[in-house]
């Protein structure tokens, strides 16, 4: 809170926890909304009439019943009780003792044992088959941190496997999330799970996290102090598509990340394989602005444009500088065979809610892309 930044975390007492969430939903102002990343991007896909979605994860009553028409469960998702996630919201300059959160965010944590131990992803790679879908979705690996390390290292290989099993030329995306287990963040980075994905999603706490647990550039920086630095994250969105991504000696798939941060996103691929960039790059800052402030449309009055007016495209080499032309607000750079599409953010200036905000921004950008089948 005292650094602004978003964050969610495994509560490990069980009975401690049902006890703040019965508290939490016999409330009376208490609000209850589709929880989970992957039920959020489900939702947001699900907006749009023409798509179906098939949502595989621990459903319970309660967010069956939240669920868009459009969502499909399949019967061996269902379950009786619903997984509760807390979600702590505060706007900026609210405080806590003696903290004072700079901006508005959320603070997140959950007793979520189906997630945690990806109980679902089994029947999620049976029903590809009879769904047929023209992208697939992941997220959760964050949620198996409650989980034992041997545990943690068996299900991954399974996720890896599972995610192998999925029919060639559908891309999936992966969308990560707040994490401190550096051992379980590295093992995503190398044992497989990033090559065997098409595309990830993260913002700015992630994007350090991931760098820091796999030697990366710019590894020694310890938190982004405001502002993270376009051209340090540049660097290590680079630094992943180089050493993890797509090339012609290496076997991987991953072609594709959607950087966000509160107040400027980066959409980084590897030419050739995805199209309609500048779009796409420019609806997920768009949706940012709107969903914050509950509008349907960007309401100048009450967003703000903090984006850096000027950076330099890297850190560490000589990269190029560039100065932001407001008629011109989506601006793209190349590096070694790796196009770059950064997009100013409309910032809300008094957020109705922040939570979700990542999996809408994510959700919105892949509507927009284009995928170039390469079979």
């Amino acid at each position: 809170m005292g650094k602004g930044a978003a964050a969610e975390r495994f509560f490990s007492d069980k009975e401690t926890f049902h006890d703040i969430a019965q508290v939490a939903s016999e409330f009376p102002e208490a609000q209850h909304y589709v929880g989970g990343n992957a039920a959020l991007i489900g939702q947001k896909f699900a907006a749009n009439a023409d798509l179906k979605v098939l949502l595989c994860g621990p459903v319970g009553p309660k967010l069956h019943e939240l669920l868009d028409d459009n969502v499909f469960v399949p019967p061996e998702s269902l379950q009786e009780v619903d997984e509760f996630h807390l979600i702590l919201e505060y706007q900026a300059g609210e405080e806590w003792g003696q903290l004072k959160a700079p901006h508005a965010n959320r603070f997140i944590f959950s007793h979520d044992l189906s997630n945690g131990a990806m109980n679902m992803l089994e029947v999620f790679v049976s029903s590809l088959e009879e769904f047929q879908p023209d992208l697939v979705v992941l997220s959760g690996l964050h949620m198996m941190e409650g989980q034992s390390k041997e545990l943690q290292r068996k299900r991954l290989l399974e996720v890896v496997t599972a995610i192998s099993d999925i029919p060639t030329g559908i891309p999936v995306h992966l969308e990560l999330a707040s994490m401190t287990n550096r051992e379980l963040m590295s093992s995503i980075v190398h044992q497989q799970v990033f090559p065997a994905v098409t595309s990830l999603g993260l913002n700015e706490q992630e994007l350090l996290f991931l760098t820091q647990s796999a030697s990366g550039p710019h590894s020694s920086v310890s938190s982004w102090n405001g502002v993270p630095d376009v051209g340090m994250v540049s660097d290590i969105l680079f630094w992943i598509l180089k050493e993890h991504g797509r090339s012609k000696g290496r076997a991987s798939d991953l072609t594709r990340i959607h950087f966000h941060t509160l107040v400027y996103h980066i959409l980084a691929t590897v030419d050739g394989y995805w199209a309609n960039q500048l779009a796409a790059v420019a609806a997920g800052a768009r949706v940012a602005g709107t969903q914050a402030c509950a509008t349907e449309t960007i309401d100048a009055s009450r967003v703000s444009l903090r984006a850096p007016q000027m950076f330099m495209t890297s850190y560490s080499e000589a990269g190029s500088r560039i100065v932001l032309n407001p008629n011109e607000p989506v601006v793209e750079w190349h590096r070694e065979g790796i196009s770059f599409h950064f997009t100013p953010v409309l910032v809300c200036k008094d957020p109705i809610r922040t939570v979700g905000l990542g999996d809408a921004i994510s959700a919105e950008g892949l509507f927009y892309s284009e995928v170039h089948p390469h079979y």
